[in-house]
């Protein structure tokens, strides 16, 4: 799976509201981990999988008035030292049994795209 790292500029300015993009963020389909960063803990750092970062970025407007994509990078996973390798492979048995299973009944995105159509030629109704 492509784990993804997406920084978002937030502006808050108590507890009350970053702990409402922190929520808002947790929630989203997806998401791995969630963090605060920078001096005025301005940056929410978003991990996880398959996560829509313009959606991400939409519900944070909502809650807390201004949000922007900073950068969204691709995670690589850590690579292990040859020696825990050695150590992992008696318990790699153990390991397959314990496989997650996947997520096959995951929900579509939350965004909705939206056409105005405008008529250039109204007829004698206005209501409709």
């Amino acid at each position: 799976m492509l784990r993804q790292k997406i920084v978002i500029k937030v502006t808050t300015c108590c507890d009350k509201g970053r702990s409402k993009a922190l929520k808002t963020a947790a929630i989203a389909d997806g998401v791995n981990s969630v963090a605060l960063e920078g001096d005025d803990k301005d940056k929410l750092v978003v991990i996880g999988e398959r996560v829509d970062a313009a959606c991400l970025t939409r519900a944070l407007r909502k809650k807390i008035n201004y949000a922007a994509i900073e950068s969204v990078e691709e995670v690589k996973p850590e690579e292990k030292k040859p020696e825990e390798k050695k150590q992992e492979g008696d318990n790699k048995k153990k390991d397959e049994d314990n496989t997650p299973t996947p997520h096959c009944c995951q929900q579509p995105p939350r965004c909705e795209l939206v056409s105005v159509v405008y008529d250039t030629n109204p007829g004698t109704c206005t209501i409709m």
